[in-house]
């Protein structure tokens, strides 16, 4: 087989979905066309190798490739395809080459060499780069796509370089015609997707900062990034962000310009400085062209694929390195010249772009007009929710003057909504130390306990706190000093000192009416409202207080506080009906996006898609919600809370549906970081080793379990039924479980869930009539999600049943049925345990089973691996995991398919 052409990099991310499509297309064993469509570096030619190595070896694989200046070479992707055969005879290749023969001759020539290379085998033919592939070898992709058999046909070509006159062209049209093709068109990656890159390639997760902005340098194309990488030893991705290009990348990217007319070289290189967006007006006036001419010029630059028309009058480089690759080679002088020409422009139009008059200010050394741009801008920016851009204009204006107070307050406020907590922290704490007006330290106070409580830096928000009560009793009475209480108020409800939350807040309150301050009024009513919505006695009217925010904010233009509001209402106190609830958290969504809130729009939402999918009992869309939430932040290097912000709720979910070897996983990503809560990871050790059976590793992780709950100043009801539920399920010893019940519950659990631990707890002593009356007090607890219900229905029917009353134990098993019919897991097989003994069939629920039914989603995916053979290496390649990982799901498959040998699970998975 040819080997595919170099440059293909480590990793491949983001194209599982498009790997698996033609996979299915390969192992049809029906023939299938598939055209694979990007522009160059985005990974078709990767993808194609990936595909090709999940191959069984039978397979037989030919991959020709098309040059520029094929065209003139008939047969030229046959020819590359079958270099080196030894079953092409010298005759055939004559015959293929032979001008004098006709061209349908030498077609069925070229069909004979193939068919007498793949004869009936399972086949994959790839023609590379069509766009460049003369018209005999586009004829013989045409014909190889009429004949039978188990073959996979793939195309890869560039869209933007296909002209009518390319044979490609008409032969796309007529595949659609005459064939289901399947078209798989890639896109460059997400920012996302980008992180997961760096971090395969690094060996460490990306900081946000450095990752975005490489995704901005790039476009998110893989070639480019891996061009980067390849040119930096060590993977410093801090330092990446300001590397200069590779040679190689510049000189691959300059030759998209090389062959334009003077006028077209005056006119990109005056684009190149421009920026990101160019305005077909500025570009006008700092070339010097007129309006004519310049449109001719920039028809001619976006049809070749340098330009591309972004908005109204408005274009931007197809590439931001193409961009790069240009300016870079211009004289410094020249670049300062196009700057101070675009800044007069600008200036004279009286331009509402301030970013754009930063920019051009900077390049052209006009530090003043720079400095006065990144203010208002900053507070434009920060106003409409651009969070990321405000800080890069903040910051910008901190390179000139790196004391001015309203700069570092716009950066940290900037650098805190967009999630970078350690720029957030150092801007915050200088801008603090700086200020002059009472007000301006309050704003900074208050944002720093944010910041504080966020980084898990609780210490310093007990120093923070003191630090503002002694400003409080310093100020006069007014803004500056009501400012400050709501920080008080702010820092006492995320500390849980409720009582002190509702104080701060009220004396907020009444100097917000006495002066006539309004956002005051609106942060102290959100501190008060969400501390009385903790409070079950309290909680309806802090849902009052907070719906009746919400409106004023947004109204107001407030984002980040009703963001903040609805946050609380949906987590806190969640809306009467699963409709209210989802349309509130996609409100939330909305202002926190306006706001720039980062974390809120991002983390926060999909969080709370889950605990919506929880309270409709849908477990499959509740882990998927996580699982999405998550992928967005993969990659990044996070600190805080916001580290992996999903990660105890997804293996807290994984352990409800039996999927144990995830949560292994998720534990070991959770033990790698430095700020976790004490109980987070003995508890899921504990928990995980209670769910997989193993009496001693639960013993041993029991100390720190009950270490961390010493440390953990709230106790939850939610948290105490798990725990429990898990240690009942294990057998773990009485001595054991008292210790565990006792550090568990207190007075702050609720009752319902008191009453709930407690029956459990009794029927599994061994009093079943003692403990019915407990499980059926609590049947319809409001706040128990479906889930929990059910559980509490089958705890109900198993006392029953004990007590020989079939009827109702039955009737309870059935209302348990229903709700747990969207829920996996250990709930599901208690359940089925009694419907058995009641003679019942199984739930509709998937109970627990063996046998490949009883695969996760994860190891069906390894288990089909393992059935075309390949070995716990090339899994853990395939796959992006350890090969200790791979080995792992190796093992839990054969466990589970009762089988002892790899080629059994192949015969199990391809019955399946």
């Amino acid at each position: 087989m040819r080997t595919l052409r170099g440059g293909a990099g480590p990793v491949m991310i983001g194209r599982e979905g498009e790997l698996r499509r033609l996979a299915g297309l390969a192992s049809s064993g029906e023939p299938a066309v598939a055209i694979i469509a990007g522009e160059p570096g985005i990974g078709k030619t990767r993808l194609v190798h990936e595909l090709l190595a999940t191959l069984p070896a039978s397979t037989v694989v030919l991959v020709g490739q098309a040059e520029p200046g094929s065209l003139s070479r008939p047969y030229e992707v046959l020819l590359d395809a079958i270099d080196g055969r030894a079953e092409v005879s010298d005759e055939q290749l004559a015959a293929l080459a032979d001008a004098r023969r006709s061209p349908v001759e030498r077609l069925h020539t070229g069909v004979a060499i193939l068919a007498g290379l793949i004869g009936d085998r399972p086949a994959v033919v790839v023609f590379e780069d069509l766009h460049w592939a003369d018209s005999e070898s586009a004829a013989l992709f045409e014909r190889i796509a009429d004949q039978r058999g188990p073959r996979l046909l793939i195309g890869t070509y560039r869209p933007d370089e296909v002209t009518r006159r390319q044979p490609v062209a008409g032969l796309l049209g007529r595949l659609e015609r005459r064939h289901a093709v399947t078209h798989v068109r890639l896109d460059r990656l997400t920012p996302a997707q980008t992180a997961a890159l760096l971090a395969a390639a690094t060996g460490a997760p990306a900081p946000l900062r450095a990752a975005t902005a490489l995704h901005h340098r790039t476009g998110g194309n893989p070639f480019f990034l891996e061009e980067l990488l390849r040119a930096l030893p060590g993977h410093d991705v801090e330092a990446l962000v300001e590397q200069p290009l590779p040679w190689s990348l510049a000189d691959v990217l300059r030759r998209q310009v090389d062959d334009l007319e003077p006028v077209s070289v005056r006119i990109v290189e005056a684009a190149s400085v421009l920026g990101q967006r160019i305005p077909f007006d500025l570009l006008a006036g700092v070339s010097g062209t007129g309006e004519d001419d310049l449109i001719a010029v920039l028809r001619d630059l976006v049809t070749r694929g340098v330009l591309i028309e972004s908005g109204e009058d408005e274009f931007a480089f197809r590439h931001a390195l193409v961009r790069e690759a240009i300016a870079g080679q211009m004289l410094g002088r020249q670049r300062r010249r196009l700057h101070e020409a675009a800044l007069e422009v600008l200036l004279a139009g009286g331009s509402s772009d301030p970013a754009m008059v930063a920019h051009h200010a900077r390049g052209a050394g006009r530090y003043d007009d720079m400095v006065a741009a990144a203010r208002g801008g900053a507070a434009l920016y920060l106003s409409i929710g651009s969070a990321y851009q405000a800080l890069q204009l903040a910051e910008m204006g901190l390179d000139e003057l790196p004391d001015d107070t309203g700069l570092l307050g716009a950066a940290a406020r900037a650098a805190w909504l967009a999630g970078l907590l350690d720029d957030a922290l150092r801007y915050g704490r200088r801008w603090r130390d700086l200020a002059g007006a009472a007000a301006d330290r309050a704003e900074a106070l208050y944002l720093l306990v944010r910041i504080a409580w966020e980084s898990r830096e609780y210490d310093e928000m007990g120093v923070l706190t003191h630090d503002i009560e002694t400003l409080i009793a310093q100020l006069s009475p007014g803004a500056g000093q009501a400012r400050a209480m709501t920080a008080v108020a702010q820092s006492c409800y995320l500390r849980d000192d409720l009582e002190g939350a509702l104080v701060w807040a009220d004396r907020a309150l009444e100097l917000a009416a006495e002066f006539d301050l309004p956002v005051i009024r609106l942060t102290a009513l959100l501190e008060k409202g969400s501390a009385l919505s903790e409070r079950p006695q309290s909680a309806a009217e802090g849902r009052e207080i907070l719906s009746g925010l919400v409106d004023e904010a947004e109204k107001a233009g407030e984002w980040v506080l009703a963001a903040r509001a609805l946050n609380t209402l949906v987590q806190e106190v969640p809306p009467a009906s699963p409709d209210e609830h989802a349309e509130a958290l996609e409100r939330m969504r909305v202002d926190a996006e306006r706001a720039g809130f980062e974390s809120l729009a991002v983390a926060t939402y999909f969080h709370g898609r889950a605990r919506l999918a929880q309270r409709t009992g849908d477990l499959r869309v509740a882990i998927a919600a996580l699982e999405e939430g998550r992928e967005h932040d993969s990659g990044y290097r996070r600190r805080g809370r916001w580290a992996d912000y999903h990660g105890v709720f997804l293996a807290g979910l994984l352990l409800e549906a039996g999927d144990n070897d995830r949560v292994e996983q998720i534990v070991a990503d959770l033990a790698a970081l430095t700020d976790n809560p004490p109980v987070t990871v003995p508890g899921l050790t504990f928990h995980l080793a209670c769910r997989r059976g193993d009496l001693p590793r639960a013993e041993a992780a029991l100390g720190d379990l009950l270490a961390g709950l010493k440390r953990q100043e709230w106790r939850s009801g939610e948290q105490a039924h798990d725990l429990i539920s898990a240690a009942l399920d294990l057998g773990l010893p009485a001595p054991h479980l008292g210790r565990l019940v006792d550090e568990l519950l207190d007075a702050d659990v609720a009752p319902a869930y008191l009453t709930l631990v407690d029956a459990q707890l009794t029927e599994a002593r061994g009093r079943p009539a003692e403990a019915l009356p407990g499980y059926l007090s609590i049947t319809e607890v409001p706040f128990f999600n479906p889930a929990i219900r059910g559980t509490v229905r089958v705890g109900a029917a198993r006392c029953l049943l004990a007590a020989d009353q079939r009827a109702e134990a039955a009737a309870h098993a059935e209302a348990a049925a229903t709700l747990l019919a969207g829920w996996a897991g250990w709930r599901v097989a208690q359940l089925d345990q009694v419907r058995a003994q009641l003679g019942l069939a199984p739930a509709d629920a998937p109970p627990a089973v063996s046998g490949p039914a009883s695969l996760t989603p994860r190891e069906r995916e390894v288990a089909v691996l393992i059935s075309d053979g390949l070995t716990n290496t090339e899994l853990a390649r395939r796959l992006y995991i350890s090969p200790k990982t791979a080995a792992v799901h190796v093992s839990n498959i054969l466990r589970k398919l009762g089988v002892s040998s790899r080629t059994e699970v192949g015969a199990l998975v391809g019955r399946r």
